[in-house]
């Protein structure tokens, strides 16, 4: 598929789970497709990075469910923190572990999975709809009953696929990109390269097949496509333009010049802008 055609699987109102870690290996092709469509209102699901900051900034997150939003090396993400100050959109925020179980509780469809996570914090405080259960087991031990985080749409990235949807990552973490797209009705999944089938265990073992064919409904190749995040092996992090960006995120003006820039266009427009960028930079 390309990245038009899964934006135009999506539609407004939807909740929609999108991989990767902070400012690494984000789906950023699929969201910058997404800045670019119609649709909005959307219920996001995310370890918040970039992606929560772009759509933060286009005014498409009608709630956030999330643990953080961060850039990494810059701490909080910049349209975030802006957008929660002045109450753009309804958040629930969960403890790290909670987002993770309240996918896997989604992805074994589940209602609920029990849990450690969250007690004796402010999380219920902050979440007054959450529930505790009591053990059945002689313990009767009270834990956090951690709802599942179903998703309409999954949105990720990883190295190389197939064209069948099987995904493989190359770097040192997963980033529960295997649950986001089990935890949805329909996942999409871009990739650096597509290979054959067979040339996905070269060089790699098996335990970097992250992502199963059933669990995907489309693949995308997209070079580059999860910069300016990190997507290592193949690149990192590109600081430059995400220090750019969170400078002219403090600034509408500035901002403007940034969106016409680099998000005015297409993928390949983008892309050209990025490279001309570079160019620019002194040596």
């Amino acid at each position: 598929m390309s990245a038009e055609e899964v934006v135009g699987r999506l539609e407004s109102g939807m909740t929609i789970g999108i991989g990767g870690w902070g400012s690494r290996r984000k789906p950023m092709a699929l969201v910058r497709a997404l800045l670019r469509s119609d649709v909005t209102d959307l219920t996001l699901v995310s370890y918040g990075g970039p992606d929560v900051g772009l759509l933060a900034a286009a005014g498409k997150i009608r709630r956030l469910v999330t643990a953080f939003a961060t850039l990494d090396s810059v701490p909080l993400e910049p349209h975030f923190t802006a957008a929660r100050q002045r109450g753009a959109f309804e958040m629930t925020e969960l403890d790290e572990a909670m987002v993770m179980w309240g996918l896997t509780a989604a992805a074994q469809r589940l209602p609920f999975i029990p849990v450690r996570a969250g007690l004796g914090s402010d999380v219920l405080r902050v979440n007054p709809s959450l529930r505790t259960v009591t053990s059945p087991y002689e313990d009767g031990e009270e834990l956090l009953a951690v709802p599942a985080l179903r998703l309409d749409a999954a949105l990720v990235h990883l190295n190389r696929a197939d064209v069948r949807g099987n995904g493989q990552y190359l770097g040192s973490d997963p980033y529960f990109d295997d649950l986001f797209c089990q935890a949805a009705d329909a996942a999409y999944l871009s990739c650096e390269h597509i290979v054959d089938t067979g040339d996905l265990l070269k060089d790699a073992g098996p335990q970097t097949l992250l992502v199963n064919r059933a669990f995907v409904t489309g693949v995308v190749a997209t070079p580059n496509g999860a910069h300016f995040t990190a997507c290592a092996p193949d690149y990192e992090r590109d600081e430059n333009i995400q220090r750019a960006y969170a400078r002219a995120a403090r600034d509408p003006e500035a901002w403007r010049t940034f969106t016409a820039r680099f998000l005015s266009g297409d993928e390949a427009a983008y892309q050209s802008a990025v490279a001309a960028f570079h160019e620019e930079e002194p040596a």
